[in-house]
């Protein structure tokens, strides 16, 4: 009996450090920043708005996102059909150079294709500008 418990207090301390072990890898693997493999980003927030943009600080408190696009819908008055318009943010007037989101209000992320139609329409605005 006494060498029954000899081993299992050494075996138990064993289980619980490797128990531990893995508990403080997963705790670290599942904080990994998502990798942003495209040069946009769609950003949809809580709210129900979507912006495209380039993202950085996924990692931290605030994401910002630079060089920012969003769509509206207008109407034309003559024959009431409706269409969406990709807009670049910095025309309005406090003139913003990019946008500071509290992660908190982040829904998703998404990577805009290079070969998709916003990702064109964006090429298209960044030469004409």
């Amino acid at each position: 009996m006494q060498k029954l418990l000899a081993w299992i207090a050494p075996l138990a301390t064993v289980v619980i450090a490797l128990a531990l072990a893995v508990l403080a890898f997963q705790t670290i693997r599942s904080h990994d920043t998502p990798e942003l493999t495209t040069p946009y980003q769609a950003i949809a927030l809580m709210n129900g708005q979507v912006f495209f943009g380039r993202a950085e600080g996924l990692e931290r408190d605030y994401v910002v996102l630079h060089d920012v696009f969003y769509i509206q819908s207008r109407q034309n008055p003559d024959t009431k059909q409706v269409s969406n318009v990709l807009i670049k943010r910095g025309g309005e007037a406090h003139a913003p150079d990019r946008m500071i989101v509290n992660r908190l209000q982040l829904l998703l992320i998404e990577p805009v294709a290079e070969n998709s139609q916003i990702a064109k329409l964006i090429a298209e605005q960044n030469k004409a500008h």
